[in-house]
């Protein structure tokens, strides 16, 4: 028997089964692309609309961190690469974890992989199919983008360049996925270990763009080597060559570790659990043991991006005066330089708040995969109700989110407050409260799918994503209020300046209807 017996009927079925899950990924990073170039002119349609966007982007240093340093915003070209670029490459590096990990790792965890493993294959064959799978999902992805790209208006190579940043992305976490699935003690470890890298690599991106750091640290994280292709202004593809071949040093090193470890365990093996029952006799404790280790992480990751961007603030007034036309408003006392460093933990916090809303949706989804499992219905044929139930995950998920808040504004204000003299501790801290009922509005949202429609549930992620889009972007493109209104931190005051609680009450409550028609129809529909 080869290494690789039965890679190819294997490889034939999983893409056939895996392309419906795959499409998607396609097409929406595809039109990340796509609708850079389209909404380009007609948000930006003379020079002066483009300078203006250039000088807004300028006074929030915040953006940068997001999506990266603008090198073009004069050009159709360059806005793409700056809006889709960053963002393109970590949603295609996700794409390659989940499609990794779910096509090995999770099938020994269901047990699908065993029944496969009674046929005629070699014990390789399923990692390589799940990296097969992935490496075509990857090329797909670059070849639609930039056919679709081009096919709008965007130029062959920049946009080439562009979209193989995307491949290359989505090529070597594929690679750390590979490599987590060999490590981690079952799928939902190794995708919390892959997904943590690429979070990690991307706030470390992030920190040395927005805080003047030495130009060389960017070749510590792939997002600086996709950084430095430079679609629309340089169009170097030799920093994707380097992500190419540590994809391939990974996959050799998975392989290796594959042929080390136990079937259906990982490298790091799971504890044992207590031999009492204790907190996790009761259905609170058993939620809270459910999501322990990934909450535990979430904190700490939360509590080191407040901290780390706070860091950034002593330089945020320097940044907005190195922009020239910037440094001209300031010279005319039309802004102040002091309003404008809270401004920027203002965002922050907005983003901060984004992200913690990811880990409440999480612990909100984790109701219906349970249900799946077939996990939830033993429980509820006693004498547990299900109201009680859903309530100790969505209580939870609302005290995880708020926690998560005050964990990472606390780091902020302790480190903004000691670098900047105009920052007050407490302040910073009761804009992060302040924040808690928007983030609230988000896991509301979950609530509401997985409760009453769990075939929709992707909405809530959707509502993430509109979210993260319109909160960030939506001022500079010169949204409506009403439009702005369709993000729950559009109506959240800024503390320090006579703040109106009316509009964050609004939010609250539609946060409380939406939980509430949750619990409704959680309670009628069929569980599972």
């Amino acid at each position: 028997m080869s290494a690789l017996t039965g890679l190819g009927p294997l490889l034939r079925a999983t893409m056939h089964h895996d392309a419906r899950r795959v499409a998607p990924w396609v097409m929406l990073l595809s039109m990340l692309s796509v609708t850079s170039i389209l909404g380009y002119d007609a948000a930006f349609p003379d020079p002066a609309d483009r300078q203006a966007f250039a000088t807004a982007l300028g006074a929030n240093p915040a953006l940068s961190l997001v999506f990266g340093p603008a090198r073009d915003l004069m050009s159709t070209d360059g806005f793409n690469t700056w809006r889709a670029g960053q963002l393109g490459t970590f949603f295609a590096g996700l794409m390659g974890v989940l499609i990794v990990v779910r096509n090995s790792r999770a099938n020994e965890d269901s047990g699908q992989a065993e029944l496969l493993a009674s046929g005629v294959m070699a014990r390789g064959t399923r990692l390589a199919v799940a990296l097969g799978v992935a490496t075509a999902a990857s090329i797909m992805l670059g070849l639609v983008c930039w056919l679709l790209t081009v096919a709008v208006g965007g130029g062959a190579e920049a946009t080439f360049v562009l979209a193989a940043s995307f491949t290359s992305s989505a090529l070597v976490f594929a690679g750390v996925a590979a490599v987590t699935s060999q490590v981690g003690s079952d799928a939902r470890v190794a995708s919390s270990l892959a997904i943590a890298v690429i979070g990690g690599l991307y706030v470390l991106r992030g920190y040395v763009d927005s805080s003047g750091a030495a130009d060389w640290l960017t070749w510590l994280t792939p997002f600086g080597w996709f950084e430095r292709a430079a679609p629309a202004t340089e169009n170097d593809v030799r920093p994707l060559l380097l992500a190419v071949a540590v994809a391939a040093v990974l996959v050799l090193v998975a392989f290796w570790l594959q042929a080390r470890r136990d079937f259906g365990q990982g490298l790091v093996a799971s504890s044992s659990g207590p031999e009492a029952g204790r907190l996790s006799a009761t259905i609170p404790g058993l939620a809270l043991r459910l999501h322990r280790g990934p909450l535990l992480g979430w904190l700490a990751a939360l509590g080191l991006l407040g901290a780390l961007e706070g860091t950034l603030s002593s330089s945020v007034g320097d940044v907005i005066r190195e922009n020239p036309v910037m440094a001209q408003v300031l010279a005319a006392g039309i802004l102040d330089p002091d309003l404008l460093v809270f401004r920027f933990l203002v965002t922050i916090l907005q983003l901060i708040g984004i992200i913690a809303a990811v880990m409440g949706v999480q612990i909100v989804l984790r109701v219906h995969v349970e249900e799946l499992e077939h996990r939830v219905a033993p429980l509820l044929a006693g004498s547990l109700r299900r109201s009680t139930y859903f309530a100790s995950n969505v209580l939870l998920a609302l005290g995880a989110t708020a926690l998560a808040m005050l964990v990472a504004g606390t780091a902020l204000g302790a480190v903004s407050s000691r670098r900047v003299d105009t920052v007050a501790f407490g302040d910073v801290v009761r804009q992060a409260v302040a924040t808690i009922p928007a983030v609230w509005a988000l896991v509301a949202l979950a609530v509401l799918t997985v409760g009453a429609v769990p075939r929709i549930r992707a909405v809530s992620w959707l509502g993430i994503v509109g979210t993260f889009g319109i909160t960030l972007l939506g001022p500079t493109f010169k949204l409506s209020d009403a439009q702005l209104g369709v993000s729950p931190f559009h109506h959240v005051p800024v503390v320090t300046s006579a703040p109106d609680w009316t509009q964050l009450s609004v939010v609250g409550a539609v946060s409380l209807v939406l939980v509430l028609v949750g619990f409704v129809g959680f309670r009628h529909r069929d569980v599972g």
